[in-house]
């Protein structure tokens, strides 16, 4: 223990104590300028070995990470770690993990709040939470497995909203007049027609191959995701368990489908889709200047093709198996996307009482 100065002047430290396993261990870190400097990391390197609470929240990110990288999808970790590194150790990372009060919270979720993004506009309400339930996540994790006494940033309350507004969908005569502009391109008109008669996941429909298609039974097979991660292309797990299902191809679909897959004559295990999420926001925007149809997010097709099953009578339950949501609960928030079925319900209603008449 102690700090030492090498030959070229450079302050190091070398450090014995025990690894996770309980086992001797030895670290050594080299190239420090001053000795208060080398003495700090030690101090520094030794607390969050141990675990300890005293450990700067710069360490403890270290720690949550080595503790949950492997254990999420990789695209899930590489947005997770950029709210963190951007939006909360600038403001922590110095400061001791049990040092941390509601009150630094609070003063924290001010100044995210006050906050603008590259285009000078106010975070929305739905990031605003995603950040709080970033930090909120970090101080769980140090009260389930490092003994914090408490989590500050539950304890000071959120900021934002889980949802902000209705989401935008198409009825099923928009996304007929939508995807009638796109038969110029067929790689983005059978992309569309996937997503929408199919409901699936922008990620799931862009990893599709040829072997995911069973068109004998009428089945797509998800079992995967596309994710283009730091520039690389990346094929993951679905989203969650549930996402990994068969989906039934309703029957003109699955004819077209077919076609065209074999026309495209390509390997069995090649992407049938082989772009990326960009180039769908594109075709999106070109039909909707084309058609005249709203607008909507690309995302908001999914939400189409389960608003049109809701419109059409299926159960949550029946819904939810199709589309992959590990609770029907998740389903049942798309049910107020079609106004008309208020309408239906109290016309339905108001017939009801004057046939008793």
């Amino acid at each position: 223990m102690g700090a030492y100065k090498d030959k070229g002047g450079r302050w190091y430290v070398s450090i014995r104590y025990k690894n996770w396993l309980g086992e001797p261990s030895r670290k050594t870190k080299r190239g420090f300028t001053t000795k208060r400097d080398a003495l700090a990391w030690e101090r520094e390197f030794l607390q969050k070995s141990a675990g300890s609470l005293d450990m700067t929240f710069n360490s403890f990110y270290e720690v949550y990470r080595n503790d949950l990288q492997n254990r999420i999808r990789q695209n899930t970790w590489v947005t997770k770690s950029s709210i963190i590194e951007k939006k909360i150790l600038p403001y922590f990372g110095n400061k001791r993990v049990r040092d941390v009060k509601p009150v630094d919270v609070l003063h924290w979720q001010n100044i995210i709040m006050e906050t603008t993004d590259e285009n000078g506009m106010p975070y929305s309400p739905v990031y605003l939470k995603t950040i709080h339930n970033q930090l909120s996540a970090m101080f769980n994790h140090a009260v389930r497995f490092y003994g914090l006494p408490e989590n500050p940033a539950a304890k000071a309350g959120n900021m934002g909203k889980e949802k902000c507004g209705e989401v935008l969908v198409w009825t099923k005569d928009e996304y007929l007049q939508f995807i009638e502009t796109l038969r110029d391109k067929p790689a983005s008109y059978y992309a569309f027609e996937t997503l929408y008669w199919c409901g699936l996941r922008l990620g799931e429909m862009l990893a599709l191959t040829p072997t995911d298609f069973d068109f004998e039974r009428k089945i797509i097979h998800v079992t995967k995701s596309f994710q283009r991660i730091k520039g690389e292309d990346i094929i993951t797990p679905p989203k969650t368990e549930k996402g990994i299902r068969r989906v039934l191809m309703p029957d003109f679909y699955a004819e077209k489908m077919g076609a065209y897959i074999e026309s495209l004559q390509i390997n069995e295990n090649d992407r049938i889709f082989p772009f990326t999420k960009s180039y769908l926001h594109h075709e999106i925007r070109r039909g909707c200047a084309a058609s005249g149809v709203k607008r909507i997010r690309i995302h908001g097709i999914r939400h189409s093709h389960i608003s049109l099953l809701i419109d059409m009578g299926f159960s949550a339950v029946a819904i939810a198996d199709r589309v992959g949501h590990e609770s029907i609960d998740i389903t049942y928030r798309y049910a107020h996307v079609f106004p008309s079925t208020q309408q239906e319900v109290a016309s339905k209603l108001s017939k009801m009482i004057l046939d008793q008449n």
